[in-house]
C-alpha cells in the first residue's frame, strides 16, 4: 500500500473508520468524508497521523455530485490521484414499509446507491491513470437475505451488489477491478437510524452454533486491506460475506 491514495466514503465512525485505520497502517494516504459526525472523523484522523499514517477529512454529502467530485479532486490534489475506492457511506432508517415517506425514501436510495454510483463517476478518470486500481463497495448480507427490519437499506444493497458486477466487467478494459464485501452484524459506536428490530429466532439458532457473533470494523478493513493490495488483482466482481457464516441460517 505504500504511497497509494486511498477514498473511503464515510470514513470517520464505524466500519470505514476501520477500513481507513488499516489501509493508512498499510501505508496508504487515505482521504474520507464525513457527513454528520466531525468530531469523530477528526479522531479517526488523529489516530492515523498518531500512528505515523497520512489522512484528510472532509464534509461531503454523497447526495451532491459536486461535493463528490470536490472530494476526488481533493484527494489528487493532496496525494496527486486515486488508487483506491472503497464505497461505505449509507444511511439506515430501520423502518417498516409503511412507516417510509417519498422523501425518506429518495433519500436512502439516493444516499446508499446513488452515493457509491456517483462516486465511481467521479473517481473512475484518476483510478484509469493508477498501476493498481481498486474499488470495494460495502454492501450487506441482507443484500441476499431479507432483514426484516429496513426494506429501502435491504433494497439499495442489493442494488450495490449487481452494480459492482456490472461495473467489474466494464471496467475491466482499465484493469481496475470492482468486489463487494457482505458484512454481518458489526459493532459500531451508534446507527444512524432508529432501533434495530431483527428475528430473533433465527439470531438464537446462528448463536447456538456459535455462528452469530457480531464482528468488528477491523473483521472488514482487512478484507479490503486484501482485496485492494496487488495479492487481490484476481478477485473481481465478487461478493465476499464477512459474518462468520450467520448467513447460514
Amino acid at each position: 500500500m505504500e504511497g497509494r491514495v486511498a477514498v473511503v466514503t464515510g470514513g470517520g465512525k464505524g466500519v470505514g473508520a476501520g477500513i481507513s485505520k488499516l489501509l493508512a497502517a498499510e501505508g496508504a494516504k487515505v482521504v474520507f468524508n464525513y457527513n454528520s459526525n466531525p468530531s469523530l472523523a477528526e479522531k479517526t484522523v488523529e489516530y492515523i497521523k498518531q500512528q505515523g499514517g497520512e489522512a484528510y477529512t472532509c464534509k461531503v454529502d454523497v447526495q451532491y455530485r459536486d461535493q463528490v467530485e470536490a472530494m476526488m479532486n481533493k484527494a489528487v490534489e493532496l496525494y496527486g490521484g486515486i488508487d483506491i475506492l472503497v464505497n461505505n457511506a449509507a444511511y439506515q432508517p430501520n423502518l417498516d414499509i409503511d412507516e417510509y415517506t417519498e422523501e425518506l425514501y429518495d433519500q436512502v436510495m439516493n444516499i446508499n446507491l446513488g452515493g457509491y454510483f456517483r462516486c465511481m463517476q467521479a473517481a473512475l478518470p484518476y483510478l484509469k491513470q493508477s498501476k493498481c486500481p481498486r474499488i470495494i463497495n460495502i454492501s450487506s448480507v441482507h443484500a441476499k437475505r431479507p432483514g426484516d427490519f429496513d426494506v429501502c437499506y435491504s433494497m439499495t444493497k442489493g442494488g450495490i451488489t449487481m452494480l459492482t458486477r456490472e461495473a467489474a466487467v466494464e471496467f475491466s478494459k482499465y484493469g481496475i477491478t470492482v468486489n463487494a464485501i457482505l458484512p454481518g452484524g458489526i459493532i459500531i459506536e451508534f446507527k444512524t437510524g432508529t432501533t434495530h428490530r431483527f428475528k430473533f429466532k433465527r439470531i438464537q439458532r446462528a448463536r447456538t452454533y456459535n455462528l452469530r457473533m457480531p464482528g468488528m470494523p477491523e473483521d472488514v478493513g482487512n478484507i479490503v486491506v486484501f482485496l485492494a493490495s496487488e495479492k487481490g488483482g484476481h478477485i473481481n466482481g465478487a461478493s465476499i460475506r464477512a459474518d462468520k457464516g450467520a448467513m447460514l441460517f
